[in-house]
């Protein structure tokens, strides 16, 4: 027997994909547990508690994708051992393994690094999404001023120094005073 188990993050997305993968890997409809709009991360997650009760000793406990079962390490290592002094069966995308086989522990350390490297991914996209729209990402500091930027222009284009020379002499690469000559634009 398989029992499965969906969740999304949040009220408006949809389990329509997940609910379908689980059919195709054949989990019955009356043994899929949901969890809608919950994040996994410190809230109680009422479906996964009772897809995990329903699990017993020969039994597939069958989740999609690792993320879906857990979102942090520690929790998708307990909810693994936990299955797993049960005799259950672990099913992630229709891979079935044992995390305590000696081949299944290694593989299951890195599906959760993987896990919480995605996690932290995303947190890091939504904080820059938030500094950006704040108006505080703005990118790297320029390292010529624009009076340094503008005297140095202005050098070059009396033909006086080379791009190396105004380099050399602001301490900067050739390539940041070309840049700035490209950036003035013709005279």
């Amino acid at each position: 027997m398989k029992i499965g188990y969906a969740r999304v993050s949040t009220a408006q997305q949809d389990l329509t994909a997940q609910l379908d993968a689980l059919k195709t890997l054949g989990v019955d409809e009356k043994h899929t547990y949901v969890d809608h709009g919950l994040t996994g991360i410190g809230r109680a997650r009422p479906g996964l508690e009772k897809a995990l009760a329903a699990v017993r000793a020969d039994v597939q406990l069958v989740v999609t994708k690792l993320d879906r079962l857990a979102r942090s390490i520690g929790d998708a290592h307990n909810i693994a051992k936990a299955r797993a002094e049960k005799g259950v069966a672990l099913s992630l995308g229709g891979s079935v393994y044992d995390p305590t086989d000696p081949t299944g522990k290694p593989l299951f350390n890195v599906f959760e690094m993987v896990v919480k490297f995605e996690a932290d991914v995303i947190r890091m996209r939504k904080g820059k999404q938030v500094a950006r729209a704040m108006g505080r990402l703005r990118g790297k500091k320029p390292k010529l001023s624009p009076a340094h930027e503008e005297h140095r222009v202005a050098l070059y284009r009396s033909r006086e120094h080379t791009t190396t020379e105004l380099a050399d002499d602001s301490g900067t690469a050739r390539s940041t005073v070309h840049r700035a000559v490209e950036r003035a634009g013709k005279p």
